[in-house]
């Protein structure tokens, strides 16, 4: 797993914030500009990433008519103590 990985996609898009910022200040050489490039990509890539786990994860948990449906797996009990708003 790589540094990138390892990031909370919350740290990844600071992160990727701060590249943008710098891209967008001038003040760079080509090559610190495109290793900069580079890493902003690597980071834009693991933002997408996180974000298409998360909208799978909201998929699965909500049905497609965006109503509550709960799985025939789920425990009666637990759903009377938990109602579904």
């Amino acid at each position: 797993m790589s540094e990138i990985e390892k990031l909370s996609f919350e740290e990844a898009f600071a992160e990727l914030e701060k590249v943008v910022q710098q891209l967008e200040a001038g003040d760079l050489t080509l090559d610190q500009a495109m290793t900069l490039f580079e890493r902003g990509m690597a980071l834009a890539t693991q933002c997408n990433a996180q974000l298409d786990a998360a909208e799978l994860r909201v998929r699965q948990l909500v049905p497609a008519t965006g109503e509550y449906a709960p799985d025939e797996d789920y425990d009666s009990a637990f759903l009377e103590e938990y109602p579904p708003d």
